[in-house]
């Protein structure tokens, strides 16, 4: 008798590797998280929207720094204070937190309109930019640090 070839199953089935369903279980379980953390507001990035948030972020960066004249940029990313003692701390955001230094004899900064340029003079902090009212006398007292201690 003549071999028939097969029929086509009228449920049709189809064999998937693994693999593929490791993979895409994977992704929709990443867009999951993604969505979840987006949900919770998770990340962001942070702003300094107020001298009180400057005066917050200055107070973690060191401890008891109490300031007396902040600076804060328009965009939210960095702040310049002076404390009553005349100590100038430069803050920056650095993913989603802030960092900050209290500025040394080595710092300096440069003024283009209402934009200030800060060399914090430690090559792991790098520089910071921002746009504030006043720039300029900040850069002077910036620029008049004491070059025999730190400030």
């Amino acid at each position: 008798m003549p071999q028939s070839a097969p029929r086509a199953n009228p449920h049709f089935t189809m064999d998937v590797d693994p693999q593929i369903l490791i993979f895409a279980g994977s992704l929709v379980a990443i867009f999951v998280l993604a969505g979840m953390a987006r949900w919770m507001k998770l990340g962001g990035s942070p702003t300094l929207a107020s001298e009180a948030d400057a005066a917050r972020a200055a107070g973690e960066v060191w401890d008891g720094y109490e300031p007396v004249e902040i600076a804060l940029g328009k965009d939210g990313a960095a702040a310049l204070l002076r404390d009553a003692s005349g100590r100038i701390m430069v803050i920056k955001r650095h993913g989603n937190r802030f960092a900050g230094r209290i500025l040394a004899h080595a710092a300096s900064a440069t003024v283009n309109g209402e934009k200030i340029e800060v060399a914090t003079g430690e090559a792991r902090f790098g520089s910071v930019s921002l746009n504030a009212r006043d720039a300029a006398s900040w850069a002077d007292a910036i620029n008049a640090l004491d070059k025999n201690r730190d400030a």
